[in-house]
């Protein structure tokens, strides 16, 4: 039986932006890219190519770089591949500016990228290295239409210019040239945790999460769809904030992928589909992103390949009254130019991976 409390049928969203009420956050809730790729490619082991192809054709596409006119980081690398993954959320789509202290209606209605990582896979595509971007990192978001051309919070770029606005801010912070771009929405999320049968996460202590309602007790917390989304989502009464909410975000995704890749749900085709087609349904991917080839390049990573990172930074400061992340620029250069030159492993030797398997 699940450990959490049972969620309420409704309620009103709780969470402030620039000091207006704004619909809950779905964001932070994709982190299931790899699972999602592992999977298809011992799909294809086993069951062949043709109903991974129909999956192809169903995801939904976008163009995220054909915008993109200026110079872009070059690829230093070849066979590496760096992915932007992103989660956007529901809400009233407002856009506070922070140099006017003025609110306004952002150009994509209604979302704002509240996860975004850069997912690395090496050349030799036998590890995958997921580095969390926290969403109120304080960095230079390039002029879009009325919007940008200066510094401020990450997650703003998604709601003023979209994917390809995000794309050329993480880009200029980071320096590292993004080969694919996907994003997945909150009712997929649901759809594939129910799907495996649920995901059960470990907590160090136990903690109630006032905006749901829900608590998580101190061990096995065995979640489902609706529980999951709560879990990576909450962040108040939790220590550190957003912080600890990104390392909930690694755990989650680790334990989804041991659930998704354990054997129980590859030798039942029939929960093998359920969670394949929930993916899929819930997937936006670049028009150049091959399911199938990925898929290939996938299909022996597992959850002790992966190693999660959030981006090194000095913690949260005050800047233009707002609560920002400040980046640490010299440690968060030289992850960021070990990601561009492949040689992540390297650095994770001197500064080594967050990899949690258990927190608040």
């Amino acid at each position: 039986m699940p450990t959490t409390t049972t969620r309420p049928p409704s309620r009103s969203g709780g969470n402030v932006y620039a000091g207006r009420k704004v619909r809950p956050r779905w964001g932070r809730i994709l982190l299931v890219l790899v699972a999602f790729l592992a999977i298809i490619g011992l799909f294809v082991a086993g069951y062949g190519l043709y109903y991974v192809n129909a999956l192809d054709d169903k995801v939904k596409r976008s163009d995220p770089f054909s915008a993109i006119t200026g110079e872009r980081p070059a690829k230093v690398v070849d066979g590496a591949l760096n992915i932007l993954v992103l989660g956007s959320d529901s809400r009233d789509g407002t856009v506070f500016n922070p140099k006017d202290k003025s609110s306004s209606k952002g150009s994509v209605a209604g979302e704002r990228a509240d996860t975004i990582m850069l997912m690395h896979v090496p050349a030799s595509q036998d590890k995958a290295y997921i580095i969390s971007i926290p969403r109120d990192t304080y960095v230079f978001v390039p002029k879009h239409k009325n919007f940008g051309g200066y510094k401020t919070k990450i997650n703003a770029a998604y709601a003023w210019g979209g994917e390809t606005l995000t794309v050329r801010t993480v880009e200029g912070f980071t320096g590292v040239k993004i080969d694919h771009v996907a994003k997945v929405d909150f009712n997929g999320f649901q759809r594939m945790t129910d799907a495996l049968g649920g995901v059960t996460v470990q907590v160090d202590k136990t903690v109630f999460d006032p905006r749901s309602k829900r608590t998580f007790k101190q061990g096995r917390n065995e979640l489902d769809g609706a529980a999951a989304l709560d879990y990576v989502r909450q962040r108040y009464n939790l220590p550190r904030g957003d912080f600890d909410r990104v390392q909930r975000q690694q755990i989650f995704m680790r334990a989804l992928m041991q659930k998704a890749t354990d054997s129980g749900t590859l030798t039942n085709p029939a929960k093998l589909k359920r969670f394949l087609d929930a993916t899929a349904d819930s997937v936006t991917v670049d028009k150049d992103f091959s399911l199938k080839d990925m898929a290939l390049q996938f299909r022996k990573l597992r959850p002790a390949d992966l190693a999660f990172v959030t981006t090194p930074n000095i913690g949260s400061a005050q800047v233009d009254g707002q609560s920002v992340v400040v980046a640490d620029k010299a440690k968060a250069s030289a992850l960021f130019e070990a990601v561009t030159n492949d040689k992540v492993a390297d650095w994770l030797t001197a500064n080594p991976a967050n990899n949690p398997t258990t927190g608040r």
